[in-house]
């Protein structure tokens, strides 16, 4: 890419995942087993007993470079959609979002649409990482999060 070329600051990938969208859903919304398919390998471990159960919850999240960050859950329905804004604990979210959503397409077959916004990312410390979060990083999210629920 040029240096004078700005990626895209809203990234999504869809799949379809032969499962049902409660079962997907599971391994999205208990934040224990999101390292298991995280794609940027930038998740390392999650306290059990946070699974999000609606808008307004945090959970904590401990990445791999081993500082936690603090979710704050801003969109939620239950088996269908899930998005969270990360901060540093006990700070402001600085702009970004994970956002998952899950349509059925029959009992055991789901589209899953996966997207990352930094369009409202404030922290410049933060563009470097978010300009390498492409949709290939974002595909092998979904391409590992489909594996589990598959098997």
């Amino acid at each position: 890419m040029p240096a004078d070329t700005e990626p895209a600051k809203v990234v999504t990938v869809h799949r379809e995942i032969a499962a049902s969208a409660e079962e997907i859903f599971e391994l999205i919304a208990d934040p224990s087993q999101q390292p298991r398919w995280d794609g940027n390998d930038n998740l390392a471990e999650a306290p059990t007993g946070q699974r999000v159960r609606g808008t307004g919850q945090t959970f904590t999240m401990t990445l791999t470079r081993g500082t936690v960050r603090d979710n704050h859950v801003v969109e939620f329905e239950e088996g269908r959609r899930i998005a969270w804004r990360p901060s540093e604990p006990d700070r402001e979210p600085p702009g970004h979002l994970w956002r998952w959503e899950l349509e059925p397409l029959g009992q055991a077959r789901t589209r899953v649409t996966h997207t990352y916004d930094w369009s409202g990312l404030t922290d410049p410390k933060r563009l470097d990482r978010a300009r390498a979060t492409t949709e290939d990083k974002l595909r092998a999210s979904l391409d590992r999060l489909a594996e589990l629920a598959e098997s």
